[in-house]
């Protein structure tokens, strides 16, 4: 149950706007990857420009 919640709420994918090579964010935007675990675990983050 808790990891369908997780899912409901917290996306798994995302489109960023990228102008002139840098990302678009506004002043107070960011990106954080996080991921519910209780122990470290190696992940790739895979960046599909089109």
């Amino acid at each position: 149950m808790p990891a369908h919640i997780k899912a409901a709420l917290l996306p798994v994918s995302l489109q960023i706007p990228v102008s002139g090579g840098r990302l678009a964010l506004g002043t107070w935007q960011g990106i954080y990857v996080m991921e519910h675990r209780r122990a470290p675990h190696r992940r790739q983050v895979v960046a599909h420009l089109a």
